[in-house]
C-alpha cells in the first residue's frame, strides 16, 4: 500500500509533468499577434498549473522536492527551445549586437539599419522577399538601395543594452556555430535559469526552505521570457541574486556582484536599498554601494573611449516611448491614475518609492536583504504598472528567496498586460483590472502575515531549526 508520502510526491510529479506539457504547447502556439485572446488562455492554465504544482511540492520531503524542482526546472526551462522566439524580438537585437562586437565595432556606434554595417547582414536578420510579408519586420535599404527587412526592432535606434550585457552577447556569438540562429541565445537563457534554481536551492538550504525554490524554476514566466524570448534579464536575475547572498557575509564582494547586476540591465539597482537593510554607518553602506558603482563605471569605461556614439543609445528614446514622463502614454501608471490626476501621478510614484526604500534601508533585516529588495521591486512595479512581461523574471527570483508568494501576482499581472496588447478592444482595462487584483493580493498577504503570530512568515512549511528543516515537529 502506498504511503502517504509517495501518494503526494506522485501528485507533484504528476502536475509537473502536466505543466510541462502545458507550456510546451504555450510556446508551440504562434498566436501572440493572430490569436491573443487564445494565447492568454494557454498563459492562464500554465500560471494555474504552477500554483497547484507548487502547493503539492509543500508536503513532499525537502530532499524529494529539490530533486523534483530541479528535474522539474530543466525540463520546463527546455520547453522554450521548442520554438523561436514567440512574442519577443529583443533577441535579435541581442544576436546583432554580439556579431558587431565579434567583428570589432562598438555596438553603440551604429543602428542596425546603418548602410556602414551592411557587410554583416545575413539572410536570418535581414530576410528578403516573402520573408519580409510579416507585418512586424521593419524594411531597411540594401546596400545597392534594394529593400530588405530586418526581424531586429527599431533598426534606427542605437542598442541600448549595457556592457555586462553586450560582454554576454559576445561570449555567446563566439561560443555558437554559424548556422546556430536563435538557438544560441535561447540555450543561454536556458543554462541561465537552471543556474539560478540551483543558486535559489543553495541559499534556501541555508537560509530558508530550499522548497520556495519552485516558485522560480516552475514559474511560467522562465521558459516563456528567459529561454523562448532569451531576454537578457536572466543574467541579470542571476547576479542579483548571488549579490544579495553574497552580501549579507561579504559587503564588498556583494557589492561587487550587484554592480553587475545593474550593468547587465539597469532594473536590478532597484534591490539595492535590500542590500542596505539595517545599515547605521556610511562606512557599511559604502562598503556596498562604492564597489557597485566602481563596476558600472569600470565596464562602462572601454565603450566610452572607443565608442564615437554615447554609450546609452536608445535609453532617452526608450523612456519617452514608454511614457515614464508622459503618464498618459501607454497606460502608465495606471492604478495611481485611478485615483490621482495624470499630473500627479510621478510625483506621487517617486514619494511612494522614496518611502518604501527609506523603511526597507531603516528597518529592514540585513540578514534578508531579498525580503527589502522585494517590497521595493514589487511597489515600483506596482507603482509603474510595466507593459513588458519579462522585467518581472527579477521579481519571481526575489519571491523565491523571500516566500512571500501573494507578489508573485505582479509578474502574473505584467504577463496578462503585455499577452493581451493586441486583444481587440481595449487591451488597456485588462493590464490595469490584472495589476489592481495583484495589488488587493498583496495587501491582503500583508494583513494575514501581520494577524499571525510571528508576523510575516514563508508561505511554504517549514522554518529553519539548527540549520535543519522542520515541519511541525518532525524533521525532514
Amino acid at each position: 500500500m502506498l504511503s502517504v508520502i509517495t501518494i503526494r510526491s506522485l501528485i507533484a510529479c504528476l502536475l509537473v509533468a502536466g505543466l510541462t506539457a502545458v507550456l510546451a504547447a504555450t510556446v508551440l502556439k504562434d498566436g501572440y499577434v493572430t490569436d491573443p485572446g487564445g494565447l492568454a488562455r494557454w498563459y492562464a492554465a500554465c500560471w494555474l498549473l504552477f500554483a497547484a504544482a507548487v502547493v503539492a511540492v509543500r508536503r513532499m520531503p525537502v530532499r524529494r522536492a529539490v530533486v523534483l524542482i530541479l528535474a522539474g526546472g530543466v525540463a520546463m526551462a527546455a520547453t522554450g527551445l521548442l520554438a523561436p522566439p514567440r512574442t519577443s524580438t529583443d533577441s535579435y537585437r541581442y544576436a546583432w549586437d554580439g556579431r558587431v562586437q565579434a567583428a570589432g565595432i562598438s555596438p553603440y556606434d551604429h543602428a542596425p539599419a546603418d548602410p556602414a554595417l551592411a557587410g554583416l547582414r545575413d539572410d536570418w536578420l535581414f530576410p528578403r522577399g516573402a520573408d519580409c510579408a510579416v507585418p512586424e519586420r521593419s524594411r531597411v535599404d540594401g546596400p545597392a538601395g534594394e529593400r530588405h527587412c530586418t526581424r531586429i526592432n527599431r533598426p534606427r535606434a542605437h542598442t541600448i543594452y549595457p556592457p555586462v550585457a553586450q560582454g554576454y552577447f559576445l561570449v555567446v556569438h563566439a561560443l555558437s556555430p554559424d548556422d546556430a540562429r536563435h538557438k544560441a541565445l535561447q540555450t543561454g537563457g536556458a543554462l541561465l535559469a537552471v543556474g539560478t534554481s540551483v543558486v535559489l536551492v543553495l541559499v534556501l538550504r541555508r537560509r530558508g526552505d530550499p522548497r520556495q525554490a519552485a516558485l522560480w524554476a516552475w514559474c511560467p514566466a522562465v521558459p516563456v521570457e528567459a529561454v523562448n524570448n532569451a531576454h537578457a534579464d536572466v543574467l541579470g536575475v542571476l547576479l542579483a541574486v548571488l549579490g544579495l547572498w553574497v552580501v549579507v557575509r561579504r559587503r564588498f564582494e556583494g557589492g561587487v556582484l550587484l554592480g553587475a547586476a545593474v550593468a547587465t540591465k539597469l532594473l536590478p539597482a532597484v534591490v539595492l536599498p535590500g542590500a542596505l537593510a539595517g545599515v547605521r554607518r556610511w562606512r557599511d553602506a559604502a562598503a556596498v554601494l562604492v564597489p557597485a558603482a566602481a563596476v558600472v563605471a569600470v565596464t562602462y569605461l572601454p565603450h566610452v573611449l572607443l565608442s564615437e556614439s554615447s554609450v546609452l543609445g536608445y535609453l532617452g528614446g526608450y523612456t519617452e516611448e514608454e511614457g515614464y514622463a508622459d503618464p498618459s502614454a501607454r497606460n502608465r501608471y495606471a492604478l495611481l491614475r485611478l485615483v490621482l490626476p495624470d499630473a500627479w501621478a510621478l510625483p506621487a510614484a517617486l514619494l511612494v518609492t522614496a518611502f518604501v526604500v527609506v523603511h526597507v534601508v531603516r528597518r529592514g533585516d540585513p540578514g534578508r536583504p531579498w525580503s527589502g529588495a522585494l517590497s521595493v521591486t514589487g511597489t515600483v512595479f506596482l507603482l509603474m504598472t510595466p507593459g513588458y512581461s519579462w522585467y518581472a523574471l527579477l521579481l519571481v527570483a526575489l519571491v523565491a528567496l523571500d516566500g512571500r508568494w501573494e507578489w508573485l501576482g505582479v509578474a502574473a499581472a505584467g504577463a496578462a498586460k503585455y499577452v493581451t496588447v493586441h486583444l481587440e478592444g481595449d487591451g488597456a482595462v485588462v493590464g490595469t483590472t490584472a495589476y489592481a487584483l495583484a495589488a488587493a493580493a498583496v495587501a491582503a498577504g500583508v494583513l494575514v502575515r501581520r494577524s499571525r503570530p510571528g508576523g510575516a512568515g514563508s508561505p511554504l512549511p517549514g522554518r529553519r531549526e539548527s540549520g535543519r528543516v522542520a515541519v511541525g515537529s518532525k524533521e525532514e
